[in-house]
């Protein structure tokens, strides 16, 4: 990938730009190892998809979150859902989509004004965030815009000009199958380049705000996976993008990788099914439990956190 603009770029920027080059050698995938990895995906969905219909349930959506819940303490993934918008969770929200706006925008916008005109248009849309953010205080509107226009401004500083030669994507969304009792979705950040025939030249990004997770690689994955069935041409390369330091954690697509998405995702679905066919949910202790909101009443995660802890201070 070459130089996407003349002007001097930045040192970090630069650091995005050599992360995003292709290398010398054209990047092309066995074509029989990519049909035999559909293959493998094909039936083993039309396996479960029996099994969801017999429950007589609505179409079983994974998605990228999904996955990750399912795999994770099947208690706290099987609770009721009891979300609620604060300022923190939807400053990522309005961040991701003024970027959006930004690497379409004609001409060198304003981060503030980018910021203004994704609430404006979340507002105008018919989702729970629209609503919140239309009820919200002048004093929580102005924390959020100043979390947002934070993150933008990083963005535009450690992020190169992309140029529209390398057709980029943003909010991309992938799923396959089409339709069915189970459907895998997401939805992308960034997506740039295209495949010319069969090498592969596409990017995927996924923008983050906040610090590195061991399961940011294996969403990426994931998106690739989804890609690869689409499309049969898998991207050359995967990067979680972090907003707070300014760096990408990339990785090069190969089978072993897509190989590792399958058994993954394969697992979480099977996981799912059992679930919904009636399996008592296990607890899983992990990280997530200092935050969880069954912590007090759950002797697995109190203890776990309990033996973390004293590992820590030893």
């Amino acid at each position: 990938m070459d130089d996407p603009t003349r002007r001097a770029l930045a040192p970090a920027q630069e650091r995005t730009l050599e992360m995003l080059r292709r290398g010398p050698e054209p990047i092309v995938f066995d074509p029989d190892a990519i049909d035999a990895l559909t293959t493998t995906m094909t039936e083993a969905l039309d396996h479960l998809s029996e099994r969801v219909t017999a429950i007589g349930r609505d179409t079983l959506w994974m998605s990228k979150s999904a996955i990750g819940s399912v795999l994770g303490c099947e208690v706290h993934h099987t609770r009721p859902d009891e979300f609620t918008w604060n300022v923190a969770r939807a400053t990522g929200t309005v961040a991701h989509r003024a970027i959006e706006l930004l690497i379409n925008w004609r001409g060198e916008p304003v981060p503030a004004d980018l910021v203004d005109e994704a609430i404006a248009r979340l507002i105008a849309e018919p989702k729970s965030i629209g609503e919140w953010l239309a009820g919200i205080s002048e004093a929580d509107r102005a924390e959020l815009v100043g979390a947002a226009v934070d993150r933008v401004v990083k963005f535009t500083e450690t992020f190169p000009p992309l140029d529209r030669r390398f057709a980029p994507v943003v909010e991309s969304s992938i799923r396959w199958p089409n339709d069915g009792p189970i459907v895998l979705a997401g939805k992308v950040d960034l997506v740039i380049g295209r495949p010319e025939g069969r090498e592969s030249r596409k990017v995927i990004i996924d923008l983050k705000t906040g610090g590195v997770w061991p399961n940011h690689m294996d969403e990426l994955r994931f998106y690739a996976l989804l890609e690869t069935l689409r499309s049969g041409i898998p991207p050359r390369k995967v990067a979680s993008f972090y907003l707070d330091s300014g760096r990408a954690v990339a990785e090069d697509v190969t089978l072993d990788s897509l190989r590792s998405a399958v058994r993954r995702t394969l697992d979480a679905l099977g996981t799912e099914v059992e679930l919904r066919e009636g399996r008592t949910p296990e607890r899983r202790p992990q990280a997530s439990c200092n935050w969880c909101p069954l912590r007090p009443d759950c002797a697995e995660g109190t203890e776990w956190l309990r033996q973390r802890a004293e590992e820590r201070d030893a």
